[in-house]
């Protein structure tokens, strides 16, 4: 059940970045705060997103810090806030994006949240999909045409390989289901990041900007920070056999950076290898209907 057992993804190579623009959200903390410092470290400009000010303003700092400890000199590190459960703020968020980065080659949607109860969104919506799934869409809809100007580019999407648990996709009903499991909801919302990877890469066919899923191992960081009893498994008895934040954020990297995948797209990556995902991505149909409900559901 834990990351050890399915491998331990490589140490990597540094990939030039320099005049390369990026963007991580979920990057306050764990494989997403590893992610945008190694970017950064690369010679990246880097852009983090997290829900918190003071943690993303911190986690800003120390990634600028490890930067100039690698011999970037003067690496140029921003902080936005967003509450991904506000449709709003993921609105406001991509404006800000747009003023800062005139163009934008790498946008990795990492942010994600394990909820044990049932909570409404902002907009009323189930907050695990509102967030898992709806947040990254919009966002990823709102940059889409700025990285096809900056072309060649990358999406990167963040899943996990608990999307495969998703035995169905009740498309119509994730907003609102009629009955709610913690786990249920993570996974199927984990499942939608696939799908809509995969139509994404299909809707951008010859604009040069690629769109990927991965899933990046069994992690100790905060995504089940509302599930006392996974807090706990994670915290206690998990963590000598759970990969680190760095080792998780390699695969992300991997897909986000690596030169050889400049024109690989529609893929699903784990322990920085293509792996095989859930045979609902292959279902056209599902996946147009996950983008047409995810336009709907998050138009202004």
């Amino acid at each position: 059940m834990f990351g050890i057992f399915h491998g331990r993804p490589p140490a990597l190579t540094a990939e030039p970045l320099r005049g390369r623009d990026a963007v991580v959200t979920g990057a306050s903390a764990g494989i997403g705060l590893e992610t945008a410092r190694t970017l950064a470290m690369w010679g990246a400009r880097v852009t983090v997103v997290g829900r918190s000010a003071e943690r993303t303003a911190r986690a800003a700092e120390e990634i600028a810090r490890s930067a100039r400890e690698h011999g970037v000199a003067s690496p140029d590190i921003a902080a936005m806030v967003c509450d991904f459960a506000s449709l709003a703020e993921v609105r406001r968020l991509g404006e800000g994006l747009l003023a800062r980065h005139s163009k934008l080659h790498i946008l990795i949607n990492n942010a994600g949240l394990w909820l044990q109860r049932r909570q409404p969104s902002a907009e009323g919506h189930e907050t695990t999909f509102a967030v898992n799934h709806l947040a990254p869409f919009l966002l990823t809809m709102l940059l889409r045409d700025r990285m096809i100007a900056s072309a060649p580019a990358r999406v990167v999407h963040v899943s996990s390989r608990l999307h495969s648990d998703a035995r169905t996709l009740a498309v119509e009903h994730l907003a609102a289901p009629p009955r709610f499991s913690g786990i249920g909801a993570y996974a199927s919302s984990k499942l939608c990041n696939v799908l809509f990877s995969r139509e994404l890469a299909e809707r951008l066919k010859g604009t040069s900007v690629t769109s990927n899923a991965l899933h990046p191992g069994d992690i100790a960081t905060e995504v089940t920070r509302d599930n006392r009893v996974l807090s706990f498994l994670s915290d206690r008895l998990g963590r000598p056999f759970l990969l680190t934040p760095e080792e998780g954020s390699r695969t992300t990297l991997h897909v986000a950076t690596h030169a050889p995948l400049l024109e690989v797209t529609g893929r699903y990556f784990s322990v920085c290898k293509e792996a095989p995902a859930s045979k609902l991505t292959e279902d056209a149909s599902l996946r147009a209907r996950l983008w047409d409900v995810s336009c709907a559901l998050t138009r202004g």
